[in-house]
């Protein structure tokens, strides 16, 4: 999934990136709650993180005026404030779950993971399917022809990413960004190397090819060919 964190301790935020990293998440960061809110206002994320106490805009302001705006990503709140009364007004400021601190790590992800299944209110979809290849988002499972295929944990991000995409031209600049984190070109191959050893996975031993190279576009994803 794609997650945005807007925390202002550096240290927590750090630790946080880092388990959501690690657990093979993308992840965007913003440090106060005039970044988040624009990030989260123009970008596109399954999950927005939020800490209650933010500079420049409190969290809860941060996510009551992107309800207004029609922007309905799943918020967690993370807040040293867990009393009642406190989670009341977070949910009614139209968080959708409330976490106070501290937190262990492995409770935060999993509700992470429950938010993730839908947007918006309405069930998203966890399981994307092109040709025989299955890719199951909540399981990190993944067969061809009912055949499992283990894959590392960014060969899993670029796949997914691109099964969500199929049919569609993705540019090395998309997969750049929502695959590596990067928000520049570093010049480097790193996506014609996971790309290729992504091929050999998905496609050796197994039908016709699913990963096509568009040549000066990028790559789609698509059977039938």
């Amino acid at each position: 999934m794609r997650i945005l964190i807007i925390e202002d301790d550096r240290e927590a935020a750090n630790y946080l990136v880092k388990a959501l990293r690690e657990a093979g998440h993308v992840c965007d960061l913003a440090t106060d709650g005039e970044e988040g809110f624009h990030l989260a206002d123009t970008r596109d994320y399954d999950v927005m993180v939020v800490d209650r106490m933010l500079p420049q805009k409190d969290g809860l302001s941060v996510i009551s005026q992107l309800r207004e705006k029609g922007v309905g990503t799943p918020a967690l709140i993370l807040s040293a404030l867990g009393q009642v009364d406190d989670r009341v007004t977070g949910l009614r400021a139209g968080g959708d779950d409330y976490l106070a601190k501290p937190y262990a790590i492995s409770e935060l992800l999993a509700r992470i993971e429950v938010l993730g299944r839908r947007r918006g209110g309405k069930d998203i979809e966890t399981v994307y399917r092109v040709g025989d290849l299955e890719l199951d988002r909540l399981s990190h499972e993944v067969k061809r022809g009912g055949k499992t295929i283990v894959l590392q944990p960014r060969e899993f991000r670029l796949l997914e990413y691109m099964m969500k995409h199929a049919g569609q031209v993705v540019t090395r600049t998309m997969l750049l960004e929502n695959v590596w984190d990067y928000h520049f070109d570093p010049q480097t191959n790193v996506i014609d190397v996971h790309i290729s050893r992504l091929r050999s996975k998905i496609e050796r031993d197994f039908g016709p090819p699913l990963l096509h190279t568009v040549r000066g576009a990028g790559y789609i994803m698509r059977a039938g060919e």
